[in-house]
Parts: structure tokens; C-alpha cells; sequence
């Protein structure tokens, strides 16, 4: 699969705001003055013990109080985990109080100027947070989603204990730095969003940030899956990304973050002998604190057959073996995938049973409906010259039936053609079937 796509050239304009120093980095980030009303940004009101988009500030206090850094990133555009970040932000007393006495917290909002050696975690989610001593390692990650949906695994109770867990870290460090080795991650070939070769449009992002000029965090893997496309390194192998627990057959209480609920049967984990009610305490010799610093391990491990080792209480070790191809899973859910190529530029939900049974249509098979073709871009075109048209239902891909979402046979459709290919598509019109092949252009 390979992306081809209209380049921008490379913008002259100098983006020079609130320079900031974290590590051994150098980058720019958006002075906060003003943005919080130009974002509108009502979960931010009222809750002044925040330090806003300033990580240079926060390095410098928390040097100087002696306290981690809590970090959290939110698109506050984004209404996936909105009443979440609201909990967080300022509603809840309980994280409030920590986050105001114990810690030095940040309320990033915009991803121009991050830097992204320092500050990685899994740029599909909505809502994200980091643990920092202000060297720059790091304790924890918290934030975690999957198709069940954005605060899935996310809550209140598991941020609190993930973070009463960090001060603990954090007053046995230095001694315990070994804890941490592996949690900061690679250095990357750049230092910016600003400075990443796939990134288009980037002459919108150097102006000043608003709710319609923000780099999302998954604009970071929009970036990377158009320039490993563009340049014929792209490998389906990137897509299993921060592969979660179950993935190895561990469920994880969401409300505490390390404690196992249950152990799915005929898996890694089951074959280990782990059992429900245990706590993982490390993972390859890192220390958790979350779900999300399990996935971090998870998702540095190859999705070929390979171990991985789980310390739980009494320094218990057992070591799970996993076969090829462990990490896949449905990834229909990331915002990242949307960008990847071949892209269809059509919306089709698919048919509830009672739109199925309108239309005398089985219900164990799966039936989309066309919404909307957009016929501004290259794809919308290329669907409405093979033949499609609005109000058409989409009844099988390749003489097969599939019955998913929308979301789930875009990722279908990426995962078996490429650019170049033709797609073809059973639709029914006015009761009647057709065969139409649509030409996958971008």
C-alpha cells in the first residue's frame, strides 16, 4: 500500500514563541496568553492550579518543589472523554486536591510545539496523561481506549490510585531509577509535530492556534503513516499499536489500573498460571502503575512470536509466551486510521435490523447505507464515476457479506487493497442489485 498524495512546499513562515528547553530538546510551543479563551476552554475555568500549555514553567516548578509533573493532554475541541477531562480538570475534590498539592499539573492543549522524544504515548486517544520527574523520566502513563468506546478504561478511581502510586515513586527516587529504565523512550528523527515530513497543511498549523488550527494528537500518527507510505516503508505491522492487556489474555480492573479481574481461557496468560485478584507489579522490569504502562510495555515487544515477563506480588515471575500476530485487534476506533490510504471519501453506517427488515434485507448479513459521497476529493469522485450514488445500500465487498460497522470495513478495505485497485461492491438500488467497481485513487 502506497500512499501518493499532493505535497505542500515547505513553508517559509518562522514560528517563534515561548521557547522552550526539556531534556536535551529544543522546541516551540504557543505562548498560553489568550489561548485558554480562544480554545474555549470551560473546563480550564476556575481551576487556576493548572499551569496552561507552559511545560517549560512546570519543569521549573516542579525542579524547584521537589514534585513530579503531571501532565495531561486534551483536545478541547474533541468530545470523546469530555466529561472525563471536565472530572479531571476541576469537578473532581479528590483529584483536585492532588493534583493542586502533590503534584505540578499541566493542562497541555495543543500538540505544536511538544516535544516528542520526551512526551510519547499513544497520540489516538482523546485524553492522555504523563508522570514526569522534571528530569525527564518518566513514572507513569494513564489514558487508555479501545473500540468499546473513549472512557472505557479510563476513571476517576484508577487516575487517583495510578497517581497516589506515582508519589510513591517518586519520594524513592533516585534509588529506584532502575524502575524506570525503558519508560522515556527512542529519540526521534525530529523534535516537532512542525518538524515531521508528513504532516501537511503545515502552513494552517504555523498560524495561531485555535479550535480550527490545532495539531490533534493523532495528526502525530497521520504524519508518520503518510511518510512511511510516501517513501514504500510502511508496513501493516505499525498499525497493532499499544496493544491492550486482553491482547495477552490479562483483564485489568479499570478502576484500580494493576489488579487482575480475570485471565482469559487458552491464552498466554491463562497458560501461565497468573490468577484473578493478583496485582501486576512489573513488566519486563518496568514498573506499573496503569493499564496504560502495561500497553506501553506491549507495545515495544514485536507482533511476532515472543515473551514477555509479569511480576505480580511476593515477586512472583511468569513468563507468557505470545504467538505471531498477537497485537492484532480491531483498531477501527483510532482517528488515525481515517488518513490512511486507500481512502473511500464515503460515509455508509451500517443498517440497524429495523432498516434491514424495512428493506427485506437478511439480518445476519451486513447492509451499509450511503449517506454521503464526497465528490470534492479525488475518492468521492472515483465511487460516484463507478456508479454510486446516495441512498444506495452496500450489501457485500467482493461478493461477501460483512457485517460490521462503517468504521470496521474502512479498516477492512485498507487492510486487504491498495491504491491502485479496484474495489468491488454489491449495492442494492430501488430493490435491484448492481455491481459497480470503484476505483481506489488515494
Amino acid at each position: 500500500m502506497i500512499l501518493r498524495t499532493k505535497r505542500h512546499k515547505p513553508s517559509t513562515l518562522v514560528f517563534l514563541v515561548n521557547l522552550l528547553v526539556l531534556g536535551s530538546g529544543t522546541y516551540a510551543l504557543e505562548s498560553p496568553k489568550g489561548l485558554k479563551e480562544r480554545l474555549q476552554d470551560e473546563h480550564a475555568s476556575g481551576a487556576d492550579f493548572w499551569i496552561y500549555n507552559d511545560i517549560a514553567q512546570a519543569r521549573e516548578e516542579a525542579r524547584r518543589q521537589n514534585k513530579p509533573m503531571f501532565v495531561t493532554f486534551r483536545c478541547v475541541p474533541c468530545k470523546a472523554c469530555s466529561a472525563f477531562d471536565a472530572e479531571v480538570a476541576k469537578d473532581n475534590l479528590r483529584i483536585r486536591r492532588l493534583a493542586a498539592e502533590k503534584f505540578v499539573a499541566i493542562r497541555q492543549v495543543e500538540m505544536k510545539g511538544v516535544d516528542l522524544t520526551q512526551f510519547q504515548f499513544d497520540y489516538d486517544l482523546n485524553w492522555a496523561a504523563m508522570f514526569i520527574n522534571a528530569d525527564g523520566t518518566v513514572y507513569a502513563r494513564y489514558g487508555t481506549q479501545s473500540a468499546a468506546g473513549p472512557d472505557g478504561y479510563n476513571s476517576i478511581e484508577g487516575l487517583e490510585k495510578t497517581m497516589r502510586r506515582v508519589l510513591t515513586l517518586h519520594a524513592g527516587y533516585p534509588d529506584n531509577a532502575a524502575y524506570f529504565d525503558g519508560k522515556r523512550g527512542a529519540p526521534q528523527p525530529y523534535r516537532t509535530a512542525l518538524e515531521m515530513p508528513g504532516l501537511d497543511h503545515k502552513e494552517k498549523f504555523l498560524g495561531t492556534t485555535n479550535r480550527q488550527n490545532c495539531i490533534h494528537c493523532h495528526n502525530i500518527y497521520d504524519a508518520m503513516n503518510q511518510h512511511a507510505q510516501e517513501t514504500g516503508s510502511f508496513t501493516q505491522s505499525t498499525l497493532w499499536k499499544y496493544p491492550l492487556p486482553e491482547n495477552i489474555g490479562l483483564i485489568i480492573d479499570a478502576n484500580d489500573g494493576t489488579r487482575i479481574t480475570s485471565v482469559v481461557p487458552g491464552t498466554p496468560a491463562d497458560a501461565s498460571g497468573l490468577e484473578p485478584g493478583t496485582h501486576v507489579r512489573f513488566v519486563n522490569g518496568q514498573v506499573i502503575s496503569s493499564i496504560a504502562d502495561i500497553q506501553w510495555v506491549l507495545h515495544h515487544l514485536p507482533n511476532t512470536a515472543t515473551r514477555v515477563e509479569v511480576t505480580t506480588e511476593r515477586s512472583r515471575r511468569v513468563t507468557l509466551a505470545l504467538p505471531a500476530d498477537w497485537k492484532r485487534t480491531d483498531i477501527s476506533w483510532r482517528e488515525s486510521m481515517w488518513s490512511l490510504s486507500p481512502r473511500l471519501r464515503v460515509w455508509a453506517p451500517a443498517l440497524t435490523e429495523e432498516q434491514k427488515r424495512e428493506r427485506d434485507l437478511p439480518l445476519e448479513k451486513g447492509a451499509y447505507l450511503v449517506r454521503w459521497i464526497n465528490r470534492d476529493s479525488d475518492a468521492g469522485r472515483a465511487a460516484h464515476d463507478a456508479g454510486m450514488r446516495q441512498k444506495d445500500v452496500i450489501v457485500a465487498v467482493a461478493g461477501e457479506a460483512l457485517n460490521m460497522t462503517w468504521a470496521q470495513l474502512s479498516v477492512h478495505i485498507k487492510l486487504n487493497y491498495s491504491v491502485g485497485d479496484e474495489l468491488p461492491l454489491t449495492i442494492l438500488r430501488d430493490g435491484k442489485e448492481r455491481f459497480i467497481h470503484v476505483k481506489l485513487v488515494e
